[in-house]
């Protein structure tokens, strides 16, 4: 072995005369070491497909002719309680803050993930990006070599990039935690090379006379993108094989208990936008056994991601929103299912400078009233969220029809900013 320090070696040492900390080996030291404020934000959304019960997670009525099975339980936000099926979210739960009181006018899966990606209702001529598009597109992280928004899971709706472009896609991984289909060279690096020269070669006889048309397939760019990832050190972050096995265990063995896990390592490599998908809660039947057994899976898959995102000070960089299209009705229906409600449902958002351990907004226990008290626009929020990002919300593009539109049409809440 010699003698001399790395480079690697080298950075730390200037680093650490700075104050900077460190703690993930074998990846770039300008994301993987850094933490807190040091970092760039990233977003992460955990998203529940299908229309999780708000009364069933975050805004339990017990006890009352909506309330259903379900018990509440305190959590560590003072006089705040949930549904007794989340014991452990409850236990972290002060590092976020709860709405309860969103708003939108979308009823129907598609339209209603649609809009809760991109905090527009859908039209028939424009397709508006969604957050972790407009994120990668105004604050890309340099020095990334694997995609910058990732979404983890098989989501029936999976963000788009809409009116930015394809490249601002999610790149998807079904299989959290496995190694992806293609990823390595099936041959030698020497045949590797004559194939990419032969490549070359056909790429550039297709582009002569296309012109712009060659550009709009992103057959180049999808090409040196893949390259790039398939050399890269950082590839090594969407595996999980080297955590403890008590930490994964933690998490949960499940897609999505692996999803979780693979994000956070995705964060610290400096991934700028994640999505985790957790489907399987629309329960128009049997309500409350659907969403009991989802809850086996998101409690302890959330509760450890929050707590290793707040142990590996991530979390200050970092905004989490765990949200779904919709939430459910009051009444219960007479196959003991609920069913869409897009009025008055319930988010967890914080980390990234968002204020801790709030509380927004509040529903009818009886059910009689649909409009929540202090509703949130779906919109606002995301204003909310691209701010903290660093980006200006307001920023108006000129889409590919010609048309001028704003990056997100709401306003900042406030309340749900630290130290305001």
């Amino acid at each position: 072995m010699s003698d001399q320090p790395s480079r690697r070696h080298f950075l730390r040492l200037m680093a650490s005369a700075c104050g900077l900390s460190f703690a993930v080996p074998g990846l770039d030291l300008r994301a993987a070491d850094q933490r807190g404020d040091e970092r760039a934000k990233s977003f992460l959304t955990i998203w529940l497909g299908g229309g999780p019960s708000q009364l069933e997670t975050w805004d339990p009525h017990p006890g009352t002719r909506i309330g259903g099975d379900v018990t509440a339980i305190p959590t560590t936000i003072p006089g705040v309680e949930i549904a007794n099926l989340y014991p452990q979210v409850a236990e972290q739960l002060h590092h976020v803050s709860l709405i309860r009181s969103l708003v939108s006018k979308e009823g129907d899966h598609e339209r209603a993930s649609y809009m809760l990606h991109t905090g527009y209702r859908p039209e028939p001529t424009l397709v508006h990006p969604s957050i972790g598009s407009i994120a990668i597109h105004e604050r890309p992280s340099d020095g990334v070599e694997i995609p910058q928004f990732v979404a983890l899971g098989a989501a029936e709706f999976p963000p788009r990039g809409g009116f930015l472009g394809d490249r601002f896609d999610a790149y998807r991984v079904f299989n959290p935690g496995e190694t992806g289909q293609n990823i390595k060279p099936l041959v030698s690096q020497e045949r590797q090379g004559r194939r990419m020269a032969n490549l070359e070669l056909i790429s550039k006889s297709f582009e002569r006379g296309r012109g712009a048309k060659a550009e709009q397939t992103l057959h180049q760019h999808t090409v040196d993108a893949a390259l790039r990832m398939m050399t890269s050190e950082q590839l090594k972050a969407f595996s999980i094989e080297s955590e403890p096995a008590e930490l994964r265990a933690a998490y949960g063995d499940s897609p999505f208990g692996r999803g979780c896990l693979v994000a956070r390592r995705l964060l610290e490599v400096g991934v700028r936008s994640i999505e985790v998908s957790l489907s399987g809660f629309d329960s128009h039947a049997n309500n409350h056994e659907v969403q009991a057994a989802r809850s086996r899976t998101l409690d302890p898959a959330l509760a450890t991601l929050l707590k290793d995102l707040v142990e590996r000070d991530l979390l200050q960089s970092t905004i989490v929103l765990v949200t779904g299209e919709f939430g459910r009705t009051p009444t219960i229906n007479p196959l003991g299912g609920r069913d869409h409600w897009p009025s008055g449902f319930s988010c967890l958002v914080g980390g990234g400078g968002l204020r801790k351990g709030g509380l927004i907004g509040a529903t009818d226990p009886h059910g009689d009233e649909t409009r929540p008290v202090d509703p949130i626009e779906v919109a606002d929020l995301y204003a909310t969220i691209l701010g903290r990002l660093g980006v200006d919300y307001e920023k108006e593009v000129i889409t590919p029809i010609g048309r001028p539109m704003k990056l997100c049409s709401g306003r900042p809440i406030e309340r749900l900013i630290a130290g305001t």
